[in-house]
Parts: C-alpha cells; sequence; structure tokens
C-alpha cells in the first residue's frame, strides 16, 4: 500500500470514478483435430468501459463492445450481472472485487486481498525482478459459489509485484470448474487470465496502471480427448480518466435490477438515449450528469 500511495490517502479515499477504452485484437480456436483462427471475430472490435467504487465492497461497471452493452456490479452482498444473451442474474458466493479492478486501478483493495498470500519466490516479468504472491480460494468459498451441476474446483491468483516499486506488474488468475449434468459426460472448464500492467501515473498520490493487455484462454476437456477446444482472446485497455471521492455519488446508484431485487429499483447505471448510444454517469463541474458513452474521453478513435 506504501507503494501506491494508498497508505497515505486510504482514509479519505471513499469513492472512485474510471473511465477506459479496449480493443480486442484476437481470437481463435483450437480444436482436437484442426485450430482456427479468428474463430469467433472477423475483426478487432473497440469499445470503453465505466467503472464506479464505493469502498470497500460496492463498484459497478458498464462495458460498450461492439454494439453490445455488459454491465455488472455489487452492492455489497450481491454480486449481479446483465448481458444481452442472458439477462439479469446474480453470482452465487460472497462478495468480491471486480477483476478488472485488480488490473491496477484499486491497489489498495489488491493490497488488502494479497496480505496474506504465501511467496512463491522470484522471477522476471519482461524488465522487472519480480516476487510471487500465490492466493488460493479456500473450499468453503468455492462450494458457495458453486452452482447446481457446476462445481468450482480451483480459483488461484499468483501476483508478481515488481522488487524495486512494489507495484502489480502482472497478474495470472486461474479458475477450474467441473459441470456434471445429468445423462451427460463431465466436463471440465479451465479459465486463465494473464494481465500485464504498466504506465504506472500518480492520480491525486495514488499510482494508477493507465494501460495494459490481458489474454484470456479458455480450455475445456472431458474424457473424451475429441471434445477438447481451447479458445484465445486478447485484449488491450488504455485508462482516460480517474477521480477519486466523487461528488453525488450514493449506494443509490449500485441497486440491483429489479428482477433479482424484487423490492428494489433497477439501479442500472447505464440507459440509452433515442439513437440507440447508451449514456453513463460522468462527474461534471462536481455534479453527476448523463452523457453519451462514446463521447467525450470515452471515444473510441
Amino acid at each position: 500500500m506504501a507503494a501506491t500511495g494508498c497508505l497515505k490517502f486510504q482514509n479519505s479515499i471513499k469513492s472512485s470514478y474510471i473511465v477506459g477504452r479496449v480493443k480486442m485484437v484476437s481470437s481463435e480456436a483450437e480444436m482436437a483435430t484442426k485450430a482456427c483462427r479468428n474463430y469467433s471475430l472477423k475483426a478487432s472490435e473497440t469499445g470503453c468501459f465505466v467503472l464506479w467504487q464505493m469502498m470497500p465492497d460496492t463498484w459497478s461497471v458498464e462495458l460498450v463492445l461492439g454494439g453490445s452493452k455488459v454491465h455488472a456490479g455489487s452492492n455489497g452482498k450481491i454480486v449481479w450481472r446483465h448481458t444481452p444473451w442472458l439477462g439479469s442474474h446474480a453470482a452465487k458466493g460472497p462478495p468480491r472485487p471486480l477483476r478488472r479492478a485488480l488490473q491496477g486501478l484499486d491497489p489498495r483493495t489488491t493490497a488488502i486481498m494479497f496480505a496474506n498470500a504465501r511467496c512463491l519466490g522470484e522471477k522476471k516479468i519482461g524488465d522487472e525482478d519480480c516476487f510471487i504472491l500465490k492466493l488460493a480460494a479456500d473450499p468453503s468459498t468455492l462450494h458457495e459459489r458453486s452452482d447446481g451441476p457446476a462445481e468450482i474446483i480451483r480459483h488461484v491468483l499468483f501476483g508478481y509485484f515488481s522488487q524495486k516499486t512494489g507495484l502489480l506488474v502482472y497478474l495470472e488468475d486461474s479458475h477450474l470448474t467441473r459441470i456434471q449434468a445429468t445423462g451427460v459426460d463431465v466436463v471440465y472448464w479451465e479459465t486463465t487470465i494473464e494481465t500485464t500492467m504498466d504506465n504506472y501515473r500518480a492520480v491525486d498520490g495514488v499510482m494508477i496502471a493507465h494501460s495494459g493487455r490481458s489474454v484470456v484462454t479458455l480450455f475445456k476437456f472431458g474424457e473424451c480427448s475429441m471434445s477438447h477446444t481451447r479458445t484465445r482472446m486478447e485484449e488491450t485497455w488504455t485508462i482516460d480518466d480517474v477521480v477519486f471521492n466523487v461528488p453525488g455519488l450514493s449506494m443509490d446508484f449500485f441497486i440491483p435490477p429489479a428482477d433479482i431485487i424484487k423490492s428494489g429499483s433497477g439501479g442500472d447505471a447505464c440507459n440509452y438515449q433515442s439513437n440507440g448510444k447508451p449514456v453513463s454517469r460522468k462527474p461534471r463541474n462536481g455534479i453527476l450528469q448523463q452523457v453519451p458513452v462514446g463521447g467525450s474521453k470515452c471515444m473510441v478513435k
């Protein structure tokens, strides 16, 4: 926390707003018999995201990519997401941080998460000499997050921190799920996300990573080797704006959709204009206002 500047400001920062751009630069699928490149994407897609946070477990993120919007959030009790293809649904298990925030955007939460991690040694990442910290979810947490026929077997994080600066420069996230449906062979899904963070710059004294690259690998395998598939996607991202202690931000911004919490209103922070373009709340002149996603600093060029 001292390396990122959070130790000095840990009691004064109550909320944050971050807007950035993303580019999905590649996608490929490998099967047991052949390899197919650009399997699901004919060309790269560009988009942007907006992240709101209130410490410690309250957050909301909106991602617009390729004409579709994904919205996810946590009110400190329920983690939920909304996608165009699945609608709204709550995630099983206790509240947890947003992974995108761990990519150098929320150093305080990252430091707290790895406080009790196990040190595995040292490794060089690029030009940086790093020490490696391992964090694994305990069996009770994995059981809580399992849902029906889907059993989460393993969830492990490896953080690579610079020995020189103490900043997180590389994050590896490994997730293994076993799916046993009635009358169907067992299928395993292994998800690995490898993220490199760079271009750390100080924002109000806090070191924030302003760019990075993530590679996601989805490996599906089972008892029959011919059913194995491996899909790879790559994303690059840049941060355009960071604001701490957002004026007017309250818990009302993090209310889950009405179909998840029937008694509450659908606290969706991103609506649509009459022309179909999404809008999002953005602090302007000290006041939260609705502005188009894709306009101002969220413009994707």
